[in-house]
């Protein structure tokens, strides 16, 4: 799924995300639930349509672009998330 609502506890986040080889790009915004049927289904379509390179491209370009990182520890082991800009720990909306 590319776009979609993910629910944490009382709260509703939308998510979009694609493949940008070898990352995964997403952007997480707080929001009311939504039906996101039609744009997920949309964002699929493009990706299909122009062969993924757009989205090849931008992770290649990331590769030199890329210096924050952060280990989340999971219950299955620690996971690396990689930053284009250092987070802003407890900013607000």
């Amino acid at each position: 799924m590319s776009n979609f609502n993910w629910k944490v506890n009382s709260s509703n986040y939308q998510i979009l995300r694609t493949g940008c080889f070898p990352y995964i790009k997403y952007h997480c915004s707080k929001k009311i639930e939504e039906d996101l049927n039609f744009s997920d289904k949309f964002m699929r379509f493009i990706k299909v349509a122009n062969f993924g390179i757009p989205c090849l491209l931008y992770g290649l370009a990331a590769t030199q672009l890329i210096r924050h990182k952060e280990i989340v520890y999971t219950d299955k082991g620690p996971v690396t998330i990689y930053f284009l800009l250092p987070e802003h720990k407890g900013s607000q909306y």
